[in-house]
C-alpha cells in the first residue's frame, strides 16, 4: 500500500507566489555610536509584494491619489 502525503512539496515558485500574493515587509533600524558619538545611522523598509496587493492595502491607508 502506497502512502500518499497531504501536502505537496513546495517549490521557489510556489514561495514566490505567495510572497507577492501576501507581501512582506522588512523594517531595519541600526545605530552605531561610540562614547555618545553617533557613527552611523542606518534606516531602511523594505516591500515586496505584487502590484495588487500593493495597490489593495496602499489604498487602505491612503497611499494612491483618488482619481477625480
Amino acid at each position: 500500500m502506497a502512502v500518499q502525503t497531504a501536502m505537496a512539496p513546495s517549490g521557489l515558485a510556489e514561495v514566490l507566489d505567495r510572497i507577492l500574493d501576501k507581501g512582506i515587509v522588512i523594517d531595519a533600524w541600526v545605530r552605531v555610536s561610540l562614547l555618545g558619538l553617533e557613527l552611523l545611522t542606518i534606516e531602511a523598509r523594505v516591500v515586496i509584494a505584487g502590484v495588487e496587493t500593493y495597490l489593495k492595502y496602499a489604498e487602505a491607508v491612503g497611499l494612491t491619489a483618488t482619481a477625480a
